[in-house]
């Protein structure tokens, strides 16, 4: 993969170097330490430079990323995407259910990574996958696949500081006919690798805001649209068991699946702005069919 910026220097930016430049631009310290071993990665005015040396008004700096190698240990395998959103710096797709996003022990090729890197070597381009959000196996809906470190390490930092916000949509047992905030710690269950349980003395803070969509009280099911203020490991599967309301085909936490094959959760919603143009981005993905069977 390769990506070129040219950045025109203007007076606000005059005797700064060009590593705090770069810096305010979202380059990390790792990778400014790239760039100064690539070939022509930073020149000013077509010369090479030295991140040291102070930029002047009207000065040109170009700045190359490339990446000639895919994610090691990553095979390519062909797999339909379905591609919501693509441009030079970022890939948005609509994940299917029962789709892991990255090769396991016992998963190496039936992965979302696998059929992305299939579909940059049919264009001859070499790719390194950063997925900024995760999504488990059975849960549908966005995802948010950096095409390069520079948006990488943007949409990374948005995401640690909360700028990236996600709704879901999930099927819960019961009713629930208004609005509300579950703030509850979530810690690892003792004893267990997988499992997350509530934990007032030893979890990390969690925060679900849900609003009821849809109530079915001949089938006891809500339809919730599900807003989350941090990320933590299986939170809204969790926060919702804790409320009374468990997601409906949970294998972990509600294991009944009479209804429907997987747990019921869908990423709907991504809201961010964008890591190069900084333009704010709002992408949907519809409830899936098997969701939208069980409200029918």
């Amino acid at each position: 993969m390769l990506r070129k910026f040219t950045y025109q220097i203007t007076s606000e930016n005059e005797n700064r170097t060009i590593g705090e430049y770069l810096r305010k631009h979202g380059y990390s310290h790792h990778m400014l330490a790239l760039l100064k071993r690539t070939e022509n990665g930073i020149l000013r005015n077509g010369a090479w430079t030295r991140t040291s040396q102070p930029l002047y008004t009207g000065d040109l700096l170009a700045v190359r990323l490339e990446e000639n190698i895919s994610s090691p240990g990553i095979s390519p395998v062909p797999m339909e995407l379905s591609i919501v959103y693509e441009d030079q710096d970022i890939l948005v797709l609509n994940k299917p259910a029962d789709t892991r996003v990255h090769p396991s022990i016992h998963n190496h090729e039936n992965t979302l990574a696998n059929g992305i890197l299939w579909y940059y070597e049919q264009q001859g381009i070499p790719f390194v996958c950063r997925f900024i959000n995760r999504l488990d196996r059975d849960t549908s809906g966005l995802l948010i696949i950096a095409k390069h470190m520079l948006s990488g390490t943007v949409l990374s930092s948005d995401m640690k500081e909360r700028r990236i916000h996600r709704t879901y949509l999930a099927i819960v047992k019961g009713l629930i006919r208004e609005p509300g905030t579950v703030d509850a710690p979530i810690a690892r269950k003792e004893g267990s690798a997988l499992e997350r349980c509530i934990s007032f003395e030893t979890g990390e803070r969690a925060v679900t805001h849900y609003e009821p969509l849809v109530c079915r009280q001949d089938l006891n099911l809500t339809l919730l649209a599900l807003r989350l203020e941090t990320g933590r490991t299986h939170q809204i599967r969790i926060h919702m068991g804790y409320l009374g309301h468990p997601v409906i085909g949970d294998y972990l936490y509600y294991p009944d699946r009479t209804q429907i094959g997987r747990q019921a959760l869908h990423s709907w919603k991504l809201e961010f702005l964008h890591p190069i143009t900084k333009e704010r981005l709002i992408f949907e993905a519809p409830l899936p069919e098997d969701m939208k069977f069980i409200l029918c």
